[in-house]
């Protein structure tokens, strides 16, 4: 796989096979035009970096005055895309942004380790193996723990007492499940993060310390849930604190003890949720986006960038600034604070003007 400066995928090529391009439209469930060409394909690029024996794919309509001086093979284009005096073959299906993702698959297959404990990882007692399961160097895992079938657990991972893992999920290194942790099937946990800490929650006293809540609560991830790298998700301080299935967590995100997220729903980058956040089905917050606990953000809503949540939302509503309120309401204040230089220079000039006026009646 190859990348340009900006960390943008250029190109992903196989070095071990090509596939016709006949191949490539049925595995992609597409429509092939022309229908009889003959071509091989070795690997999938961008419009700009694509070869005559690779294929790209067009999802965003600024890129399509580059599809005529593009050297790629074929591309990727949705059913009703206006191929006017393209020569280029297509590649029709509903879903070009899916699409694209299965043609990477095709060339950039993920390996999987064969099935191995090694001589290094330590297991406690009572642990329960399933079929297939993989568990690398320097793993540690604790007493009563239940791995499912085809999990691969990778170095330097610490699995503590009474933790489940499901089947066909993937722990890469130097991530933490704590007691009692339950993860589900295909689940996939990124490098470093912690699942399990304790929450933060502490009693103030009165002569200015601080005494420590027990937290005898857990973490559930139901099937299917992802969670990228230096990311936390604490315990609950009692009963649980769940991921809903289908969700995914992007990197360096704080999920507070007792938050309960949705299914489908998106966290994307240093997102932070107070305790007792609890999260709608499909709903989306931005990088940055903040909520103050306690509350409820509903099913569907969104939350750009930045953003502050200090009070509920309501389900398929659009939020944006801090504190959040709704998006279009947000975009006209933005709008008038760019103004105000100039708003509070006019004002200047009218209160002078005005000063003036009062001054020449009094006299």
């Amino acid at each position: 796989m190859l990348h340009d400066g900006d960390g943008q995928i250029i190109s992903v090529r196989s070095l071990a096979y090509n596939m016709r391009i006949q191949d490539i439209a049925h595995h992609l469930n597409a429509r092939l035009e022309p229908h009889d060409i003959d071509l091989d394909i070795h690997g999938v690029a961008t419009i700009d970096e694509a070869t005559a024996q690779d294929i790209t794919f067009l999802t965003n309509a600024k890129y399509l005055p580059k599809i005529k001086t593009s050297a790629a093979g074929a591309i990727i284009v949705s059913e009703t895309f206006a191929a006017d005096g393209l020569t280029m073959p297509l590649v029709r299906v509903a879903y070009p942004d899916l699409a694209f993702a299965q043609a990477i698959e095709l060339f950039h297959p993920q390996s999987r380790p064969q099935a191995d404990i090694h001589p290094t990882a330590v297991l406690g007692q009572e642990v329960k193996l399933g079929q297939n399961v993989f568990i690398g160097p320097y793993v540690v895992i604790g007493d009563r723990v239940t791995i499912g079938d085809n999990v691969v657990i990778h170095a330097h991972c610490a699995i503590y007492d009474d933790a489940a893992i499901g089947a066909d999920s993937i722990i890469h290194s130097h991530v933490a499940l704590r007691e009692a942790v339950k993860v589900g099937a295909r689940v996939i946990i990124h490098n470093g993060t912690v699942i399990g800490a304790d929450g933060f929650r502490f009693v103030p006293l009165q002569d200015g310390s601080f005494h420590k809540v027990p937290q005898p609560g857990t973490v559930v991830l139901e099937d299917d849930v992802e969670v990228q790298a230096i990311s936390a998700i604490d315990r609950a301080t009692l009963g649980v604190t769940r991921i809903g299935r289908g969700s995914k967590i992007d990197d360096l995100v704080q999920v507070g003890h007792n938050s309960t997220i949705g299914q489908h729903a998106l966290l994307c980058g240093q997102v932070g949720l107070a305790g007792s956040t609890e999260i709608g089905n499909h709903v989306v917050l931005a990088g940055k986006v903040g909520a103050s606990g306690h509350l409820t953000i509903g099913d569907g809503a969104m939350a750009g960038a930045g953003s502050g949540i200090v009070q509920s939302v309501a389900p398929g509503t659009q939020v944006s600034g801090y504190p959040a309120i709704e998006h279009r309401l947000w975009l006209k204040i933005v709008a008038t604070i760019k103004q105000l230089p100039d708003i509070a220079k006019r004002l200047r000039k009218l209160e002078k003007r005005l000063g003036a006026e009062t001054h020449e009646s009094v006299d």
